[in-house]
């Protein structure tokens, strides 16, 4: 077992090592997807700010929520879901869609996560672009927390690849645990405040805590909301980042020599 946790340990180093590749790969599927259109990467931002501005007032109406608070609450939580959907969604076929790579080049398998993840953090990149406009027409009390919101999207990013790992692992050697994932995340969207807000739950807002996806969303949206995130969410989405990513880590060791054989 140690033997194998050294060779996870190094696969994982080498991934990172080699960024310029899951860079370039990452970027290149961006463009793909897009390719031919006028407007390219751009479509990712105006399809985000259409549905906003169809959502937007109408759940708030549905809610009796006031516009302003309620547009910078219902974008930020959306665009940092559509983040996390996106990464979890991806990560499951992480593997089995890179099957000829893996069978043909000798690569880090955790390269194809970073991928991923890079790929998704740049449409967040384009997607953030309503989330600023947003809070420029209906803006915070106070800008100053907002840097915060970064060190937010790092540890988002890290809970993310230690939970995509073990589901990319998962899905290769049993397909089905895709669908059931994207079954899981959409039941996640409508329990997880985002179309409303933790408030609306009254003496029952303690519930939400125990919801760890509301705290993925709440370290990123509150500094922007000029709001310090509470101690809960801080440990948390810090506690979930380290005992995961050990967790993942000796998941990893445990299967990582069957990859290629279950592809």
């Amino acid at each position: 077992m140690k033997a194998s946790l050294l060779h996870s340990i190094s696969d994982i180093s080498a991934g990172f090592k080699s960024y310029p590749v899951w860079l370039a790969l990452a970027w290149q599927e961006v463009k793909q997807r897009y390719r031919r259109s006028l407007l390219g990467p751009i479509w990712i931002t105006i399809s985000t700010g259409v549905m906003l501005a169809a959502m937007g007032p109408l759940y708030g109406r549905l809610l009796n929520q006031d516009l302003g608070p309620y547009f910078q609450t219902l974008s930020i939580g959306l665009v940092i879901w559509n983040f996390i959907s996106g990464c979890l969604n991806e990560m499951c076929t992480a593997f089995t869609s890179a099957e000829g790579f893996i069978k043909q080049v000798k690569l880090p398998l955790s390269l194809h996560l970073l991928k991923v993840a890079t790929k998704n953090l740049i449409i967040l990149g384009h997607n953030f672009v309503i989330v600023v406009v947003i809070l420029l027409v209906f803006p915070p009390e106070d800008f100053a927390l907002a840097p915060l919101a970064f060190i937010g999207i790092g540890i988002l990013t890290i809970n993310l690849l230690w939970i995509g790992m073990v589901l990319a692992i998962l899905c290769t050697r049993y397909r089905d645990v895709a669908q059931l994932v994207a079954n899981v995340l959409q039941i996640l969207f409508f329990l997880t405040p985002i179309l409303w807000t933790a408030n609306l739950l009254g003496t029952k807002r303690y519930m939400a805590n125990w919801n760890i996806f509301y705290h993925f969303i709440e370290i990123v949206r509150e500094p922007l909301l000029g709001v310090y995130p509470s101690a809960v969410t801080w440990w948390s989405i810090v506690c979930t980042a380290l005992f995961g990513s050990l967790m993942a880590l000796v998941f990893f060791a445990r299967y990582r020599s069957r990859i290629s054989y279950w592809l």
